[in-house]
């Protein structure tokens, strides 16, 4: 990791730090560790296997599109390269977009594979993960809708959620249209930084202009090869699907484990909205997701529950989908860091 990047990580984590410490302070250390202390650790243990479902779920997907680029990787490998992916969101800021080339070079290890060959099949999976989780949440605003009137919150909440269905859709079909202009200008701005780069390090070799071209191409040809595989993106939705459904359940076992229960119905809705969160220059959305997920959750009228349950559900929650990858993919990570020196 060089200093910029560290440099970046660091402040994202004290970022991360301010927004959680700014949180307990509005809901109460106190009642925070109450409420805490009162989980079931039973419960919490099924909030783990249902994080690890939703890891295993997403891992398929991953497998199945790198099936679809002739790349083959058993379900374990896929499961633990997965977890390097995740380890890379969580560490990194602005979550998928910053851990995003990590694991593209995590997968050209494992795989033995081209570099764009491994940021396409990553690139592909975060694509088709979106398309479930705005839906899911549409279903969700939409069975609210006919239950009770929204709030401001939530009328601001849903306009995001209708506002990224409509958006991310038409910003990905403009810039397929016009992926070569892109490829153009890219290499125009590119290169020419690379070249200062190696005269100011003669230690690096500057890549050519076909080079770039070429890879850059290569890395089109694969992402058009997923887009022309029908099954490959059945497959890859439905496993999608169930990893979301599966996270969903581990948020509301975590609210069981509290003894605070709550319509499943919500968790539709509560997800998506934290995972748009992730977004943010925290490391994997850390202190903006927990924050979006309370105040969502207080904001629906058909949650009952407190603040300081609400924050507890969430940490419980929280502490199983960014540790258990953390701890898995870091160690798959290190592992592959250390032989790759070695």
């Amino acid at each position: 990791m060089d200093s910029d990047q560290l440099r970046a990580t660091v402040l994202g984590f004290l970022g991360a730090f301010a927004v959680l410490g700014g949180l307990l302070y509005l809901v109460g250390v106190g009642d925070l560790l109450d409420v805490l202390r009162g989980a079931s650790l039973e419960m919490v243990g099924f909030v783990v296997l249902a994080t690890l479902g939703w890891l295993v779920a997403w891992s398929v997907a991953l497998r199945t599109v790198l099936g679809v680029l002739g790349i083959r990787l058993s379900v374990v490998r896929s499961f633990l390269v997965f977890s390097g992916a995740m380890f890379s969101n969580n560490v990194t800021p602005f979550g998928q977009a910053g851990g995003e080339p990590i694991t593209a070079l995590l997968i050209a290890t494992v795989a033995d594979t081209e570099y764009e060959r491994g940021l396409a099949a990553i690139a592909s999976v975060d694509t088709l993960n979106f398309v479930p989780s705005i839906t899911l949440a549409l279903v969700g605003a939409a069975y609210f809708a006919t239950e009770t009137t929204f709030g401001t919150r939530l009328q601001f909440a849903t306009g995001v959620v209708v506002a990224l269905a409509l958006l991310v859709p038409a910003i990905v079909y403009l810039g397929w249209r016009n992926r070569y202009a892109l490829e153009h200008r890219a290499i125009a701005v590119f290169v020419p930084a690379i070249r200062r780069v190696a005269r100011l390090l003669p230690v690096f070799s500057a890549p050519t202009e076909a080079a770039v071209e070429s890879r850059i191409g290569h890395f089109f040809g694969a992402i058009e090869r997923v887009a022309g595989d029908r099954t490959g993106i059945a497959v890859s939705l439905g496993a999608s699907t169930l990893g979301w459904v599966l996270q969903m359940v581990a948020l509301y076992l975590a609210f069981l484990a509290i003894g605070q229960p709550v319509p499943f119905s919500a968790m539709l809705f509560v997800v998506p909205m934290g995972a748009i969160a992730g977004v943010t220059p925290l490391p994997g959305g850390t202190g903006g997701i927990e924050a979006v997920l309370v105040a969502v959750l207080a904001a629906l009228p058909s949650v009952s529950i407190s603040a300081s349950a609400a924050l507890g559900a969430v940490v419980i929650y929280r502490g199983a989908v960014y540790w258990v990858p953390v701890i898995i993919g870091g160690t798959v990570v290190s592992v592959i860091g250390a032989d790759s020196v070695s």
